[in-house]
């Protein structure tokens, strides 16, 4: 007859199984980046202020303009 109690005693006698731990040391502190990851850009995207945008030169304005056929002021 196959005793359970016997079988269920051996497998507790040899510890965990190295698997499970590699998965634990592996998972674990990648779980914790990404979770980490996650709360940081929420974060950031609530309390830190929009990028200002760069400003447009004089003559890069007066290009366009003359792009668009729109006389440009003081010519």
């Amino acid at each position: 007859m196959f005793n359970w109690n016997n079988r269920l005693l051996k497998a507790e006698a040899r510890g965990l199984n190295p698997g499970l731990i590699v998965l634990l040391v592996i998972g674990g502190p990648l779980v914790v980046f990404l979770v980490a990851s996650i709360v940081l850009y929420v974060y950031a995207q609530k309390n830190i202020p929009p990028k200002k945008k760069k400003t447009v030169s004089k003559k890069k304005l007066k290009r366009e303009k003359l792009k668009q056929g729109v006389s440009v002021p003081g010519e």
